[in-house]
């Protein structure tokens, strides 16, 4: 049974909130405005009021940007937040001072104030723009945006949709965004909404064609959920993962899981009959419920038939060189039920309690928050093998600035490229990857509650 309903604490299913205008942007010569601030828009469904969010263009999520690979890419960020915020730019290869980490790669920008970023684009893929400051507010409050890099040559497809997946806690009674700063969230799972939505809008419906073939990118731009999805009504293969295409489309026999900050390019063809419906489905527990409806009108004028022909790779992404590796490890401690016995925090050493009535709930290595010393150093063009244990009850999901990293299999192969590694509990899984950036780069839980109460360290990579 697939269900189309608000998650909104005793509330009934109302109609599909209104689409907000979109619009693709390019690259030009000088810098675009992406402006930092407050905004109302309709995120719960109609008869509620609209909700109060902070947002790039007045819109959650921002303005799409959509650039040529090869391209560069100039924003001047304007901050009229009441606090100081950043530009992440999720999953690009980037100059590390354009990163927009503060406090590692940057000053936060103040309100008020302003800050360019301007690099190269080397990667075709899905990607995606957030704040990194206070990130679980200010990403939760609609501090986000998709970012598409085109390669020269795109794949057979009849339309390119963008599916940004997210989900709010919004009060019931107010339609507004819940406070922050819950403990149960910072120690358990995250923050996870009560109202899941696509491209900020509730129960997102699109019109499509019985045979069309689409392209569907799909991010998970959530704090926390881990969207269980499958497809019904339309059949396809998954062609890139964290915007790095794989080698050969994978067939999509099972349900797909999206971490936090993870993406996933599908080609897929719609097979249910004209005047039918087609689903992306979101499951809690086995409970399905309509993320997409897909309203099947008309027939596509070319009906094709077998997979999609790979998407062409980006270029000096080979893992290579494992046997001669540096290796290094990481070991995450702490949350509910399992804590930790002592880490250091501010200098000195704590318990767990008493890291807990400060907020911070986790530990990497036995630190707290960001450590003084990186987890390693590297050579620029070392092989790095980093292996993760996650000592803990809940998933995390693991996010490298600045590369894209292969996870080594049992065996020894490699799987496929990503940026961000989703761990559930008690697991412990090897990464690869080539330092090829040099720069100081966040490694991170993107959980973003995670992320803040602890679960946060950095790499080096030398010039």
């Amino acid at each position: 049974m697939i269900t189309r309903r608000s998650l909104l604490a005793g509330t009934a299913a109302l109609a599909a909130a209104p689409l907000l205008p979109r619009r693709a942007v390019t690259a030009g010569a000088d810098p675009e405005i992406m402006e930092a601030a407050l905004a109302r828009v309709q995120i719960a469904p109609e008869g509620y009021p609209q909700t109060e969010i902070w947002g790039y263009g007045g819109a959650v999520p921002g303005t799409e940007i959509r650039v040529a690979q090869g391209s560069r890419l100039r924003r001047r960020l304007i901050n009229s937040l009441p606090q100081p915020t950043s530009l992440h730019w999720h999953g690009i290869r980037i100059d590390n001072a354009m990163d927009g980490v503060p406090g590692v790669t940057q000053e936060a920008v103040r309100p008020g104030g302003e800050f360019l970023y301007e690099f190269d684009l080397p990667d075709a893929g899905t990607y995606w723009y957030h704040s990194h400051n206070q990130s679980y507010e200010q990403v939760a409050r609609g501090l986000q945006g998709p970012l598409i890099v085109e390669e020269a040559d795109g794949p057979d497809a009849d339309r390119d949709e963008v599916l940004v997946l997210d989900d709010f806690r919004l009060d019931p009674e107010t339609g507004q965004i819940a406070a922050f700063g819950n403990m149960h969230d910072f120690s358990h799972g995250g923050r996870t909404g009560n109202i899941a939505v696509t491209n900020g809008a509730f129960n997102k419906t699109l019109a499509v064609k019985h045979n069309e073939r689409l392209r569907l990118r799909l991010i998970n731009s959530s704090n926390a959920r881990i969207f269980a999805l499958e497809l019904r009504g339309i059949e396809g293969w998954i062609v890139a993962l964290d915007g790095m295409p794989l080698e050969a489309p994978q067939p999509i026999t099972e349900r797909l899981l999206l971490a936090s900050a993870q993406r996933a390019d599908l080609i897929v063809d719609v097979t249910a009959d004209d005047g039918g419906e087609a689903h992306l489905v979101r499951f809690e527990g086995e409970e399905g419920f309509s993320q997409v409806l897909f309203e099947v009108r008309g027939q596509a004028s070319v009906a094709r038939r077998g997979p999609p022909v790979p998407l062409p790779p980006n270029a000096d992404m080979a893992v290579t060189g494992l046997d001669d590796a540096l290796r290094s490890r990481l070991h995450m401690e702490g949350g509910a039920m399992r804590g930790f016995a002592s880490a250091r925090m501010d200098g000195r050493d704590v318990d767990f309690r008493e890291a807990a009535q400060a907020m911070n709930f986790w530990a990497f290595n036995g630190v707290v928050g960001m450590p003084e010393e990186p987890l390693f150093v590297a050579e620029r063009g070392q092989t790095v093998r980093v292996e993760m244990r996650n000592d803990t009850m809940f998933p995390h999901a693991m996010h490298l600035h600045g590369h894209h990293f292969r996870e080594v299999l049992p065996g020894g192969g490699l799987g496929p490229l990503r940026d961000t590694l989703l761990m559930f509990g008690d697991e412990t899984r090897e990464i690869a990857f080539v330092a090829h950036n040099p720069g100081d780069w966040v490694f991170h839980c993107h959980m973003l509650s995670h992320a803040a109460s602890g679960m946060m360290t950095r790499i080096k990579v030398l010039a």
